[in-house]
């Protein structure tokens, strides 16, 4: 600390930010390269690729339901061993997956040890940024580590395309592997956090566990088993979705976990969570809208690459390369912001960001029609990047700023729960968009043309069911030589199919737009002031 109380800069601070940024960058790209190469694994493996789908899956839930727990055991164990906990755990997972035989080796090393991994790297980095950066530098420093985030999101598609292309996917994990060692050498320059002499509520972490599992995996199962209704040839429960016996549960159970961790604090026990820390203003509007920003962040990663894959039949690298723009923008945006407008209103920064990222929505969706090439998502892809990168360089400060220094893990903890659920839920969503706009159009097509053969009928609705949102024109010509329609036939329903995904890319880009416009009207909880000179005020 410096003479005023405030973290002093730390000596080789940018390989401080190198360091914490790579590491967001690793914890990030898992799924995203793991998406491209889902074929190819489940081939290396003997599994179908719904076996892929479900590491996935678990993937995310493990990292989600843990990211308070392991933000607690951070501040138990002091942040930088908690980092460097999770850098070994998340290493060794690694190694597991590059080396895995088969579906249930990458399960333990991909899903559970990676994801556990995660959810103490995470909330740990947020805490580490605070402790090694004064307030006035932290703006920059989140944004930055955010941007390095979003930025894998976007790069996995063309490192995963280009690795499985050329190489094999292993060699990913492989990577991940060598990129551990030099970030545990270098953890010695990172400034720690004491630890604090406090207990790990077990029975609080086990209720958190619980509640966000249930609401993330009945998310993520809403596309395959509906959210209400069950899907055709879908599990039910009392003619119900599982999912909403799910969201259900695991909103009873979160109702109680609080419940429990406010008898805690009230009778002078060591909650995981402070309730109280939710009565924050500050806090809970930038949590709102970390939740906001990745769910409008994950649909649109959903919906481009839907539209450059299979409308436009890109393969995995030309696909990521037109994604490249909206890293550019990103980053420009997550670091030009804090060094051109150090004390611009976080408020107006986040205003600005999010109208970016609508217009950006509006425009893809204005442009997809029938002579729709690979140029038109360049702009838009911009102008999301730039909206995102704003967003990055003021959210993180913002909710770290609303608590004591010594509070940071507990809120990375909840930043990164936020984030998970914002992702799970914005992909979900628009995929069930996408799957509802493509069975009125396509499903009701096929149905009510008599020269359609039941094969192709057929087709279409496995391909569907199985959670594929599109068919590209390639697999729908396939399946109708294979069904021997006349070619007359098969053009009218190559035509059908055509409009079907466009009509449901235009649907899917509208309710993407709403959900940023609705984000708007929370802005009003993100401050006006900068983070330097709110703290300042406060001393």
């Amino acid at each position: 600390m410096d003479a005023n109380g405030k973290p002093a800069v730390v000596a080789g601070s940018g390989l401080v930010l190198t360091v914490l940024a790579a590491s967001q960058f690793l914890m990030t790209l898992d799924s995203s390269v793991m998406n491209v190469s889902m074929a190819t694994v489940a081939e290396d493996l003997g599994t179908p690729i719904t076996g892929i789908q479900t590491a996935i899956t678990l993937y995310t839930l493990v990292m989600a339901t843990l990211m308070i727990t392991g933000g607690k055991l951070g501040t138990i164990m002091g942040r930088r061993r908690a980092f460097a906990l999770g850098l070994v755990v998340y290493g060794a997972g690694s190694l597991v997956t590059a080396t895995a035989p088969n579906l249930p080796v990458l399960l333990i090393g991909w899903s559970l040890l990676e994801g556990m991994g995660a959810a103490l790297i995470m909330p740990a980095i947020v805490a580490l940024v605070a402790a090694n950066f004064p307030p006035e530098r932290r703006p920059a420093a989140y944004g930055l580590v955010a941007a390095s985030g979003a930025m894998a999101v976007a790069a996995g598609p063309l490192i995963g395309g280009a690795v499985t292309t050329f190489a094999s996917w292993r060699y990913v994990f492989v990577g991940e592997v060598v990129l551990v060692v030099p970030i545990l050498l270098a953890l010695g320059r990172i400034r720690d956090v004491p630890a604090a002499k406090t207990r790990l509520d077990l029975v609080g972490s086990a209720l958190s566990v619980v509640s966000l599992g249930m609401l993330v995996f009945g998310v993520l199962r809403s596309g395959e088993w509906g959210w209400i209704r069950p899907e055709a040839g879908g599990p039910e429960l009392l003619g119900l979705s599982p999912v909403l016996w799910l969201l259900v549960g695991g909103l009873l159970t979160l109702f109680g976990f609080l419940r429990w961790e406010t008898h805690l604090a009230a009778t002078g026990g060591e909650p995981l969570l402070d309730p109280g820390i939710l009565d924050n203003r500050r806090l809970t509007g930038g949590l709102s809208m970390f939740f906001a920003q990745f769910t409008v962040q994950a649909a649109v990663f959903f919906t481009v690459p839907l539209f450059l894959s299979v409308v436009l039949e890109l393969n995995a690298l030309q696909t990521g390369l037109r994604l490249v723009p909206l890293s550019v923008a990103l980053l420009l945006a997550a670091a030009g912001i804090p060094a051109l407008r150090p004390r611009a209103s976080p408020r107006r920064v986040v205003r600005f960001g999010l109208t970016s990222m609508i217009i950006g929505i509006l425009l893809l969706a204005a442009g997809m029609d029938p002579g729709a090439a690979a140029g038109v998502v360049a702009v838009p892809m911009v102008l999301m990047g730039f909206g995102l990168g704003a967003l990055a360089s003021q959210l993180g400060a913002v909710t770290v700023s609303a608590v004591p220094d010594s509070r940071s893990a507990e809120v990375g903890g909840l930043q990164n729960t936020a984030t998970n659920l914002g992702a799970s839920l914005g992909t979900a969503l628009v995929g069930s968009v996408l799957i509802a706009t493509l069975s009125t159009w396509v499903m009701a097509g096929l149905r009510d043309d008599p020269a359609v053969p039941a094969s192709v009928q057929e087709r279409a609705t496995t391909e569907l069911a199985a959670g594929v949102p599109f068919l590209s024109d390639t697999q729908l010509a396939s399946a109708l030589a294979d069904a021997t329609v006349p070619e007359t036939v098969a053009d009218d329903v190559l035509a059908l199919n055509a409009e079907a995904r466009l009509e449901a890319l235009r649907v899917a880009f509208g309710v993407t737009a709403l959900l940023a416009i609705a984000a708007l009207f929370r802005t009003g909880r993100v401050p006006r002031e900068p983070v330097g000179a709110q703290d300042d005020a406060r001393r």
